[in-house]
């Protein structure tokens, strides 16, 4: 079955996450996508194994090309490969790419039905414009920080970037989207997201909460602050678990399960609002109940009532976790140091996953290749590598992280 981007040419700009994660899932919805760095690699080569893995993850199946923007020849290259694109994609700070010529309004003057996809920190119109956007700050300042953490301790940001990601596959939408637009219209346009608003929607339903009461939400820790018990730990022998069972219909499932009918009948815990009241002796009940129970029959007996139930796993143990397994999430790529474990797509394309998922490419790995479609001899691009416009490594044979 041929890949839903088959033949699709995508440019990437983008340097740690956001944009290529982008690039990543039109790579994986077969695009064919050039990642444009400077001749020393991109930030996130230069940062450590954290920056490894973002390369490693967020860039594989891409095609590398290495050029100084800041000489006149590299700008011109440059401009000649996205003049003969169809998606773009960046994250550069606002305005840094105008110099090179790399901008939305020069790049679609050049190209009118590109589909230029942008990724800013707090948007392009407001006093931040040219403020440098990170995952932390959009967490921070959107309120998922406000409301993330125990409610007597101190504010917490997720654990990982999520905004930053989530940033990514808004991207990669809104330029699919702007792509079937150009299919139909035949128009390019321009799509921009921002941290700060993608940040903000991912709390939609507290927003609406905030909006419907004029109460501004607390931290609450795992708990949700309006339903009980939902999203809440409670003990078992080996580990907590987390349990939602809030509904007047699973609450009283819950305390037939546990064989404890006077939980029903308790004047505390008669309706939703009187278990959020009473959230504290609710979950100490639970836990006593659930206390001398493994993990594992705690969730069994749960779920197989029709309860919702999870165990709070660790890394080692979400990796072994049959249904993760029987996903294909976790795969490998071969590498010139060995083969390297990866997180590839998490969806499908009818019976099994849209393309194998192949490895991130060296600085410049394609560079030679990518100038030759855009009409460079031989002669030209090893000239270009002497003067230092372009960055060729010696040998491309080997594919490496």
């Amino acid at each position: 079955m041929t890949a839903p981007l088959s033949g699709v040419r995508v440019v990437d700009l983008g340097q740690f996450i956001a944009a290529p994660v982008a690039g990543r899932a039109l790579v994986e919805m077969g695009a064919d996508v050039v990642k444009l760095e400077p001749v020393a690699g991109e930030g996130a080569r230069h940062i450590g194994v954290y920056g490894d893995a973002m390369v490693r993850t967020y860039n594989s199946g891409k095609r590398a090309i290495a050029m100084d923007l800041r000489s006149a020849d590299g700008r011109r290259l440059a401009r000649a490969l996205v003049e003969r694109a169809d998606i773009v994609l960046q994250n550069a700070r606002h305005g840094a790419l105008d110099a090179a010529g790399l901008g939305p309004d020069d790049v679609r003057r050049a190209n009118p039905t590109v589909v230029y996809g942008t990724v800013t920190g707090f948007g392009r119109s407001g006093p931040s414009a040219r403020r440098p956007g990170f995952d932390i700050a959009a967490q921070a300042e959107s309120g998922i920080m406000w409301v993330t953490g125990e409610s007597d301790g101190p504010p917490q940001r997720v654990g990982f970037p999520v905004v930053d990601a989530a940033a990514g596959h808004v991207l990669a939408e809104a330029v699919l989207a702007a792509y079937i637009g150009r299919l139909r219209f035949g128009e390019g346009r321009h799509v921009e997201v921002s941290l700060l608003e993608v940040a903000i929607a991912l709390q939609g339903t507290v927003w609406g909460e905030y909006f419907a009461t004029g109460q501004a939400p607390t931290r609450k820790g795992n708990g949700q602050p309006t339903v009980a018990p939902a999203a809440d730990l409670v003990d078992t022998a080996d580990g907590p678990i987390v349990v939602s069972a809030y509904t007047p219909a699973h609450f009283a499932r819950l305390c037939a399960v546990l064989e404890r009918p006077d939980l029903a009948e308790d004047p505390r815990f008669a309706t939703n609002g009187d278990r959020v009241v009473h959230r504290d002796a609710l979950l100490a009940e639970l836990s006593v109940a659930f206390g001398a129970m493994p993990r594992r029959e705690a969730l069994d007996l749960l779920v197989g009532h029709g309860l919702v139930a999870a165990s709070i796993d660790s890394y080692d143990e979400v990796e072994h976790n049959p249904d993760v397994l029987a996903t294909g999430i976790f795969t490998e790529v071969s590498t010139a140091s060995g083969l390297h474990r990866v997180v590839g797509a998490p969806w499908r394309d009818g019976d099994g996953r849209t393309a194998a998922t192949r490895h991130a490419p060296t600085v410049g790995e394609h560079t030679a290749d990518v100038l030759a479609e855009i009409g460079c001899t031989p002669d030209e691009v090893e000239a270009l590598a002497a003067a230092g416009v372009v960055h060729v490594p010696a040998a491309t044979s080997t594919p490496s992280a």
